[in-house]
């Protein structure tokens, strides 16, 4: 844990396939850091991992990991691109919180739950397509996504919980 916490100069790092592990706020506000590719070899990221690495525009996601955790990458302002293996079954609470330069996302068949808030505030989603494979959208899931146009829910959606789509003021259709 905080492993590499506030270290403001650091802009760019190689995780070795020896590493299976990366502890929460470990690289909390690394503000100059632009991108992470996480091995196939890390099967856990805990809470808060990169959270508020401003400058992050690129993440790749191990294909040995099942959740995205919570917060992980909340307040990573630059994040444009995110790369979510077929591995990953939850999308934890908070994970893509005010990450306001993501435009789109794209959710592989694996998921099946999107936790409270998890794309709150992401104001320059346009598109995210939800797979069928998805039953739960949590509470304020994408509250405040002023830019999202269509929503397609799913048939295999059971749970849609308060707020999901609050503040989405850009929305013009939704398919249930």
């Amino acid at each position: 844990s905080y492993a590499f916490n506030e270290c403001t100069s650091l802009s760019e790092i190689s995780i070795p396939s020896s590493v299976t592990l990366i502890d929460s706020y470990a690289f909390f506000k690394c503000s100059k850091l632009k991108q992470i590719e996480l091995p196939d070899s890390v099967t856990f990221v805990g809470n808060n991992a990169f959270d508020e690495c401003k400058s992050l525009e690129r993440v790749k996601i191990s294909s040995s990991m099942t959740f995205i955790p919570q917060s992980a990458f909340w307040e990573c302002s630059s994040l444009s691109i995110v790369l979510i293996p077929s591995s990953i079954k939850n999308i934890g609470s908070y994970s893509f919180r005010q990450c306001t330069s993501l435009h789109q996302i794209a959710l592989p068949s694996s998921v099946v739950s999107i936790g409270k808030n998890a794309f709150d505030g992401c104001s320059s989603l346009i598109q995210i397509n939800l797979p069928q494979s998805v039953t739960s959208i949590g509470e304020c899931a994408f509250y405040g996504c002023s830019a999202l146009k269509e929503v397609v829910i799913p048939s295999s959606v059971t749970t849609i919980e308060s707020y999901a789509f609050y503040g989405c003021s850009s929305l013009k259709r939704i398919q249930i």
